[in-house]
């Protein structure tokens, strides 16, 4: 029986051909991982000089956020609750989703502190879930910015269009939620200006909500969510509509509601009405009235400055116990006697 035959030497076209077909990826020091990197040593002067440094530049950075936050002053007035009449605490739901009831509240808060202009009020929701993913989607941006898209009802249902299908604008059931309820300001008989002005972001203002995009057909429908709006009004100056469609990630949260101008000083007496229409009471939601003042690091918050004091410290303490192990059990840099193959089996050397 003769022997097979070699096959006969491919070409050089067929070798470029067999190459370009290959699967494999091409060499490069990329894929192969042999660019330059940086390798540091830790070695106990660099770990401990790290630790000592961040927490050298947190503890004051901590201190200071605390400090800022301490000098802000705010009244925070829950009020979903003391605005239901004693006779309908047993059935609120009953209460605010009546035409016929009077939703008017009376309070008085007291300035604790001195409150130096601009004093922001904010109403804060907890329980709301604005960031659910149906909610979130329930609006239409093409529809928001642009006169030629007012058809554009997509992603919008159940507030999409009327009862004979014309469409509603702004759609979708953030708008459709929108809050509506309203807050005035009194001290001794005289009324104190709210300013509503420049409340949103100038960024939403400009280029998410049209200048030729009026309201049309909005809370016409037989179940009503929320505020109506001024169908006069072009959406980009209808600044409580902005701030509201800018949906909150979590589900307690704040929106700026306005700004009064003048100071307050320290024991006056504020007289607030409140028009409690908003219904939070069908999924157990609460409603707050926030008056604040501000700093550098913005509103009262005083997590920024205990995380920072947290790892500043954590980082001192680290740095103190690598300094003190060090001093008890020096060890040679790069000793290969610490390897465990030139270690005896009971783990003496």
């Amino acid at each position: 029986m003769s022997p097979k035959a070699d096959p006969a030497p491919e070409g050089d076209a067929g070798v470029v051909e067999r190459r370009k077909k290959s699967k494999k990826p091409k060499y490069s020091r990329f894929t192969q991982q042999e660019l330059p990197a940086c390798k540091p040593l830790l070695t106990p002067t660099i770990v401990i000089s790290t630790f000592s440094l961040i927490g050298i530049l947190f503890i004051p950075i901590g201190l200071a956020s605390l400090s800022a936050s301490d000098i802000v002053v705010e009244i925070v007035y829950r009020y979903d609750t003391e605005c239901i009449p004693q006779q309908s605490q047993n059935d609120k739901l009953a209460f605010i989703q009546s035409s016929e009831t009077d939703k008017t509240c009376l309070t008085t808060l007291t300035v604790p502190k001195n409150m130096k202009a601009p004093v922001y009020i904010y109403y804060e929701l907890d329980n709301f879930y604005q960031n659910h993913r149906r909610y979130v989607k329930s609006r239409n941006d093409k529809q928001l910015r642009s006169k030629a898209y007012e058809q554009e009802t997509t992603n919008c249902a159940p507030e999409a269009t009327t009862a004979n299908g014309s469409p509603i604008v702004p759609c979708g059931l953030i708008a459709w939620s929108l809050f509506n309820d309203t807050y005035s300001f009194a001290i001794q008989n005289k009324v104190i200006e709210v300013n509503k002005k420049n409340i949103a972001w100038p960024s939403d203002k400009n280029n998410k909500f049209g200048s030729d995009v009026y309201p049309k057909n909005f809370q016409q429908g037989a179940l009503i969510g929320g505020a109506k709006l001024n169908e006069s009004i072009p959406l980009s100056e209808q600044e409580d509509l902005i701030v509201w469609m800018r949906t909150a990630a979590l589900p307690q949260f704040r929106k700026l509601y306005g700004r009064i101008e003048t100071d307050l000083a320290a024991n006056e007496q504020i007289s607030v009405t409140i028009e409690n229409n908003y219904n939070t009471y069908s999924f157990d939601g609460e409603k707050k009235l926030v008056l604040s003042t501000t700093s550098w690091i913005g509103g009262k918050n005083d997590f920024l400055g205990v995380a920072y004091l947290t790892v500043g410290s954590l980082c001192l303490f680290l740095a103190l116990a690598f300094i003190v192990l060090y001093l008890l059990k020096p060890r040679t840099l790069g000793d290969p006697s610490y390897l465990s193959w030139n270690r005896n089996p009971d783990g003496h050397q």
